[in-house]
C-alpha cells in the first residue's frame, strides 16, 4: 500500500509538475545523464524488489515554490526483480535518491508537519527535509554523457497494529487513523503530511476491525481512530485508552523491525452528541453564510472540531463528547451579491454590480454539552466599516 501511496503523492505531484512518469520509460538523451543502481533492505541482504526509487533535487539557496510537497520527485521508477533500476534522460544537476516499499522506512513519516508549514516553502522546507532524512539519502550528480551509478539502502521500519470496535462487541469497519509521535523534548508530532491528500495516513480498519500502520521511525506514539466524515481536521477522534483527548491517551512503543501490537480501541456508542444551530446577523437577523467555525476545549483552548458555515448560515458538529467547550466563530461574511439591470436597447448586454460584501466581528461564546443540541445560534455584529471591500461593476454578454 505505501508503494502505490508514494505513486500518488510523489510521482503524481511529478506528473503534474514535471510531466515524468514511473511507468514510461525515457529514451536515452545523449544531451544528458543516466542514472542506475540498486535498492538493498538492510534486514535482509536481499534486493528490495518492485521498490519505488525516486531522485529528488537538491535544493538551491534562495529557491522558492508553489509545490507544497517537501521532497518532490525529479525522476522516480520502479526496481526490478534484481532490485536494479535505470533512469534515462536525467537533467544534469545534483540530487539525492531514496526508496520506499512497504514495511520499511517512510520520509513522510519522519518530518514534523507544523515545522515544516513553519518554514517558507521550497529551499527552507526542502533543506529540513533532506537535514531530516540524510542518513537514509544518497546524493547523485548526473553529468551529461555519462552513467552515475549508487546504491540505494532501506531500512526496516516500526508498525503499529490493533483492532477498532464499538463497546457492543462488533467491529468498527473502514475507520480512517491518526498518529502522534512523542517528541525528544516534549510534546507530540503529528506523524504524515497531508500534501494533496486530505488524510495524512492511509490505514484503514478491515472488516474485522483491524487495522495496520506501517513503515514508521522508532518511537513512542499515541494512535487515535477518526470517526467518518470528509476531512481529518473536522473529525472526532477517538484514542488509545478510549479517550477522545490527545493529552489523556495512552501510548505505544514502536522498536525498529518489530510490531507494538494489542493497541486497542473501543468506541462509545453513547455519550456522544450532535451540536447543531444558525449563525445571522445583527440586527436583521438573516444568515451569515461564510465563516469558520471552531470548538476549542473550555480548559486549554485546544482545538476539538472545526466546520464551515453553509450558505443558509447553518452548521453542525456530530460526535461531540460530552463536556465543556468555547463555540468560536472566525472569519464570517455575507456570501456574494450581485444585482443585474438589463439594458432595454440591448438585451444581451446586462449590468452586473457588486454589492459589498459585510464582514461581521468574530465572537466566541461557552457552550456545555451534555446531549444533542439542535439549534444553538449565534447572532453577529457588524465589522467596522474599513474592512467592508467596495463595490465593483462589471458588464457582460447574456
Amino acid at each position: 500500500m505505501a508503494r502505490f501511496r508514494w505513486v500518488s503523492i510523489l510521482s503524481f505531484a511529478c506528473l503534474l509538475l514535471v510531466g515524468c512518469n514511473k511507468f514510461q520509460h525515457k529514451k536515452p538523451d545523449p544531451t544528458k545523464g543516466v542514472v542506475t543502481g540498486v535498492v538493498i533492505c538492510t534486514d535482509t541482504g536481499k534486493p528490495a524488489r518492485f521498490a519505488t526509487i525516486v531522485l529528488t533535487a537538491a535544493p538551491k539557496p534562495g529557491e522558492k515554490s508553489d509545490d507544497s510537497d517537501p521532497m518532490p520527485a525529479s525522476e522516480t521508477t520502479v526496481t526490478d526483480l534484481d532490485g536494479r533500476f535505470r533512469l534515462e534522460a536525467v537533467e544534469p544537476g545534483h540530487y539525492y535518491a531514496f526508496a520506499t516499499l512497504e514495511g520499511y522506512l517512510d520520509p513522510l513519516l519522519v518530518l514534523d508537519p507544523d515545522k515544516i508549514k513553519s518554514l517558507s516553502p521550497g529551499w527552507e522546507q526542502r533543506q529540513y527535509s533532506i537535514d531530516q532524512w540524510k542518513s537514509h539519502l544518497k546524493e547523485v550528480t548526473v553529468s551529461a554523457h555519462r552513467i552515475s551509478d549508487v546504491s540505494v539502502q532501506i531500512e526496516r521500519g516500526a508498525e503499529i497494529a490493533g483492532t477498532v470496535t464499538f463497546d457492543d462487541g462488533s467491529p468498527a469497519i473502514g475507520m480512517h487513523f491518526q498518529l502522534f509521535r512523542k517528541a525528544e523534548k516534549g510534546g507530540y508530532i503529528d506523524v504524515g503530511l497531508p500534501l494533496m491528500d486530505s488524510w495524512t495516513l492511509h490505514a484503514l480498519s478491515d472488516g474485522h476491525g483491524r487495522y495496520s500502520i506501517t513503515n514508521l521511525p522508532a518511537g513512542e506514539y499515541t494512535v487515535c481512530t477518526l470517526m467518518p466524515t470528509d476531512a481529518q481536521d473536522a473529525a472526532a477522534r477517538v484514542c488509545l485508552g478510549n479517550v477522545f483527548r490527545k493529552k489523556d491517551a495512552e501510548t505505544a512503543k514502536a522498536a525498529a523491525g518489530e510490531t507494538a501490537g494489542g493497541t486497542d480501541i473501543e468506541i462509545p456508542l453513547t455519550g456522544l452528541h450532535t451540536v447543531a444551530g444558525t449563525v445571522t446577523a445583527l440586527p436583521d437577523g438573516h444568515p451569515v453564510g461564510r465563516g469558520s467555525l471552531r470548538l476549542l476545549y473550555a480548559d486549554d483552548r485546544e482545538k476539538a472540531r472545526e466546520t464551515s458555515l453553509l450558505e443558509d448560515g447553518s452548521y453542525s458538529f456530530e460526535y461531540v463528547a460530552e463536556g465543556k467547550y468555547i463555540l468560536q466563530v472566525t472569519g464570517a461574511q455575507d456570501g456574494e451579491q450581485k444585482e443585474s439591470d438589463s439594458n432595454s436597447a440591448n438585451a444581451e448586454v446586462v449590468t452586473v454590480k457588486s454589492v459589498p460584501i459585510r464582514h461581521y466581528t468574530d465572537k466566541e461564546t461557552p457552550l456545555t454539552v451534555l446531549n444533542d443540541i439542535e439549534d444553538f445560534s449565534l447572532a453577529l455584529a457588524v465589522s467596522v466599516p474599513g474592512n467592508v471591500p467596495a463595490a465593483a461593476t462589471t458588464t457582460q454578454k447574456q
